[in-house]
């Protein structure tokens, strides 16, 4: 007989052991007693769940407002980004408006070659 089966009926040995043919053994409690007692460990077992369940939300809670504070100052950062972006764009604007196009492309071409020649000189 392997280990497994002899747990099974021990343990339901214990599981039954108050049992007789007859019915339940006469014990000093009675069955009010007995279900008042295992209501009163069920509302304590429920008392600890929603206990726990408080502190967990209470922890998504201050995580959420850590989040949201995180992404205002994510969003004011953007805003303030895009604020220089866009006065920087207006003076290249302003810039390549007013020189000609030939020296316009010329100072391009020559950023382009001399982005390649460090390329090529690192690679």
């Amino acid at each position: 007989m392997n280990s497994r089966s002899r747990d099974y009926r021990g343990s339901r040995a214990a599981l039954f052991a108050g049992i007789e043919e007859g019915g339940i053994r006469a014990s000093h409690y009675s069955s009010h007693e007995i279900s008042e007692h295992d209501n009163d460990l069920a509302i304590e077992g429920l008392q600890d769940r929603v206990s726990i369940l408080k502190r967990l939300t209470g922890d998504i809670h201050e995580e959420v407002e850590s989040h949201n504070r995180l992404l205002d100052r994510m969003g004011n950062d953007m805003d303030s980004s895009r604020g220089i972006l866009s006065g920087t764009v207006d003076r290249f604007k302003m810039v390549f408006e007013t020189k000609s196009g030939r020296r316009t492309a010329t100072l391009v071409a020559s950023f382009v070659a001399l982005f390649l020649f460090i390329y090529f000189l690192t690679k």
